[in-house]
């Protein structure tokens, strides 16, 4: 059901080359999606509204999701479900309303300063892929933390489905209305990208999108970077586990599932120094899948490239492994968890110990779950409220402080043959500009 890569005998020096990833060529999408966005940009709403009845085969008249079945979704959602969604917005809130930065006004001289303001982006735009699930977690890992940033104005999009009249799914709209996001489209894939970069009828156009979806909106959101600001690509989600002997094979082989259980493409990956550990977690693989709602869809991902066991000779080499594979999700169920956590410096985010499974963070740990995927976490962060504030410096010298500095100026400008910026220093005392 899953493979084995032996590393105990040496590790290779470019260790990436090695270890399991799944294939996604969002590069060779490219080209399907750059006609998808050029038309959006040429015809509007009437192109998404194409795109929608081409690939989800739902025709509707506009895109924008009345505020009334906003309102209904939300009169009708199951209770319990409510108040889990209540629950996981609060501690969700919690934890991104303490990430908020203060301005930092620092004096560099007397009489000069250089502060450091926090300003928000102005309008979001937020996607939350429909699919093979339905993530009302994803709307509030978006909404929160844009929020809390302060962002003055958010749309939402989410596929449009027949089985809803058109409209996103219910649940999700619900979420929305118990965060209190008014704008919300029935749109998804690469369309809804380029409605969000471009504006149409019925969108204003965006400064940013975030938020994860299939490889054509991954696609989309590197064709369309530079026209709007995007948080990642956002691939397959995955999973890594750094397990040693200590670690109940049971818990293992659960959040194994538990990622394998996204997508055909997730990833699931154990690093073990034990061969028994190894051993009992393929066992219990083979157990707990059968009993799984999504046999097929699990036992696909976890027979993938992308998945594995890879065998190490103790901790200290798997740290290297599980820094190397940088995953959007890292457990740690080793002894002494939380120091082995510690060393980690590559992952979205880091699990430790056998009372934090990733399905924690999915919903309720507070952290949040856009993160970095495809290795891409040796590099970038997850979601968070930085990730919509933009640092803007001000600086503010008075007359003697810049004077003080002006010679200093005047010969780096002339250093790098920019006589014209050390004039511009010079025009303002006596000596004017040189001629």
């Amino acid at each position: 059901m899953i493979s084995r890569i032996d590393l105990r005998a040496s590790l290779p020096d470019d260790l990436r080359s090695v270890l399991p990833r799944a294939e996604l060529d969002v590069e060779a999408a490219l080209e399907k999606v750059r006609p998808i966005c050029d038309d959006v940009r040429h015809r509007g709403a009437e192109a998404v509204r194409d795109y929608n009845e081409r690939f989800d085969g739902v025709t509707a008249g506009s895109l924008r999701v009345p505020r009334e079945a906003i309102g209904r979704a939300l009169e009708e959602l199951d209770p319990a479900v409510r108040d889990a969604l209540e629950e996981c917005i609060r501690r969700t809130r919690v934890v991104h309303r303490a990430q908020r930065r203060t301005d930092v006004t620092t004096q560099v001289v007397p009489g000069g300063t250089v502060t450091e303001r926090w300003v928000p982006v102005e309008r979001v735009g937020l996607y939350v892929p429909g699919g093979q699930a339905v993530y009302p977690s994803s709307v509030v890992m978006n909404v929160v933390p844009a929020q809390e940033a302060g962002v003055e104005s958010l749309a939402v999009t989410s596929p449009a489905q027949q089985e809803f009249g058109g409209l996103p799914h219910p649940t999700i709209l619900a979420t929305c209305a118990l965060l209190g996001v008014e704008e919300v489209h029935a749109a998804g894939g690469a369309q809804a990208i380029a409605m969000f970069a471009y504006g149409t009828e019925e969108c204003r156009r965006v400064d940013m999108v975030t938020g994860p979806g299939n490889i054509w909106v991954a696609a989309a959101k590197r064709l369309l970077k530079g026209v709007i600001g995007i948080d990642s690509e956002a691939g397959p989600t995955e999973v890594a586990v750094l397990a040693d002997a200590t670690a109940d094979p049971v818990h293992v082989a659960a959040d194994l599932i538990s990622q394998a259980e996204h997508d055909t493409l997730a990833a699931a990956v154990l690093v073990t120094d034990s061969e028994e550990l190894a051993d009992a977690v393929e066992r219990e693989l083979a157990e707990q899948v059968a009993r799984t709602k999504h046999t097929e869809r699990i036992t696909a991902a976890l027979a993938g490239r992308q998945s594995g066991i890879v065998l190490v000779d103790g901790v200290d080499a798997g740290l290297k492994v599980v820094d190397a594979y940088a995953a959007e999700h890292l457990e740690i169920q080793t002894a002494d968890a939380r120091t082995v956590a510690s060393r980690v410096r590559n992952a979205g985010a880091i699990f430790v110990g056998p009372h934090a499974p990733v399905s924690l963070g999915d919903y309720m740990a507070g952290s949040n779950h856009v993160l970095p995927t495809g290795g891409c976490a040796c590099h970038s962060s997850g979601l968070s409220v930085q990730t919509f504030l933009r640092g803007i410096h001000v600086v503010d010298y008075d007359e003697q402080a810049l004077a003080d500095v002006t010679g200093r100026v005047v010969t780096l400008a002339e250093a790098e043959d920019l006589p014209a910026h050390g004039a511009a220093m010079k025009a303002r005392f006596d000596w004017g500009v040189p001629e």
